[in-house]
């Protein structure tokens, strides 16, 4: 199989070339400019997953002094050797930080933050500074803004956006919460951004940088659904027996339309078997469905991204009532015939 006159299995190896080579040119540049930082620091680095570590990794790279520390001993074990010290629980994490200490948590959104801060909060001392980077309802945020400033002790939220390139290509950094603290992080939060200083900064009071990050997350449900139903139009029109691949890859440049999203699909196409063995079905991890309900609390009208997510519950529905019911329905109004299973 050809894909542009090349054959397809090394078309495949050119794009992998280009993107590693791309990740590479990212980790020296930022590498190389870590002296440019106007000051390194200690921080504590909570919870290890795919974002935690990258985040650890890329701020050790920058030169600060990371302590990490995640429940999952395999967690733990796989930032050995990455340029930060693991520690073993919060009380070891928390006494080899110095004061006011600085703990950055990466746990996933609802009971786990609680349960940690509550874990946290016999440990730490006045003006210590927890930042929750996950993706926290920001009415919780509010919540345990509230609790911590009786025991002065500052929180600030930090929607963030990267996955899993953020640790060579830089993290979107939506910050909320005090402008002094977040100026005395600064160093903290340039690093963890993009090169240059962009892509980073003060949204608001706290509860901001979550409520920015809910929007974020609702605007890319509705560029992920466009993508994907474009596409699906393409596949399905087998009369001109388009190459999907092929045209991501030329939208990819000069195209109104490119776009990230539009790289990471137009590599996700290129693999061989394209989308075989992957099932249809998409998870979502709340963002969407607060961002809709803040639409409706708001009157503002956002039928992309709730249409978005819809489809995303429909894919979880292998056995789908409604559809059955409609065609049922329609057999019995018009006589249309019943597909059997």
């Amino acid at each position: 199989m050809f894909l542009f006159g090349i054959p397809y299995n090394s078309r495949i190896a050119q794009v992998e070339r280009l993107w590693q080579h791309r990740c590479t040119w990212a980790h020296h540049s930022w590498s190389r400019n870590r002296h440019l930082r106007s000051a390194t620091m200690d921080i504590g680095m909570i919870g290890l997953g795919r974002m935690g570590a990258g985040m650890a990794r890329r701020l050790a790279g920058a030169g600060h002094r990371v302590v990490g520390f995640d429940p999952d001993y395999g967690a733990r074990a796989r930032l050995q050797g990455h340029g930060l010290d693991v520690a073993g629980s919060l009380e070891t994490l928390a006494g080899g930080l110095p004061g006011p200490r600085v703990l950055w948590l990466m746990v996933p959104a609802g009971e786990k933050v609680d349960q940690t801060i509550d874990a946290l909060l016999p440990l730490l001392s006045v003006e210590d500074v927890i930042i929750d980077g996950g993706n926290s309802h920001y009415k919780d945020t509010l919540r345990r803004v509230a609790t911590l400033a009786g025991r002065r002790i500052h929180y600030l939220d930090c929607g963030t956006s990267g996955g899993v390139w953020g640790l060579t290509e830089g993290y979107c950094l939506m910050v909320g919460g005090d402008p002094a603290v977040i100026e005395r992080l600064r160093p903290i939060f340039e690093s963890l951004a993009p090169e240059g200083g962009e892509g980073w900064g003060r949204v608001g009071p706290c509860g901001a940088g979550h409520f920015a990050k809910m929007v974020h997350n609702g605007i890319e449900y509705g560029l992920m659904q466009a993508y994907a139903e474009g596409f699906s139009i393409l596949q399905h029109k087998e009369a001109f027996g388009l190459d999907v691949s092929q045209v991501a890859e030329i939208w990819r440049h000069g195209s109104v339309v490119r776009s990230w999203l539009l790289d990471l699909t137009a590599r996700a196409l290129a693999k061989p078997g394209g989308l075989a063995g992957i099932a249809p079905y998409v998870a979502d991890s709340g963002e969407g469905r607060w961002a809709v309900d803040e639409a409706i609390d708001l009157d503002v009208p956002a039928p992309v991204i709730t249409q978005a997510l819809i489809q995303r519950l429909r894919s979880r529905d292998a056995e789908s009532f409604s559809d059955r019911l409609v065609a049922a329905m329609r057999h019995e109004f018009g006589g249309h015939p019943i597909k059997e299973k």
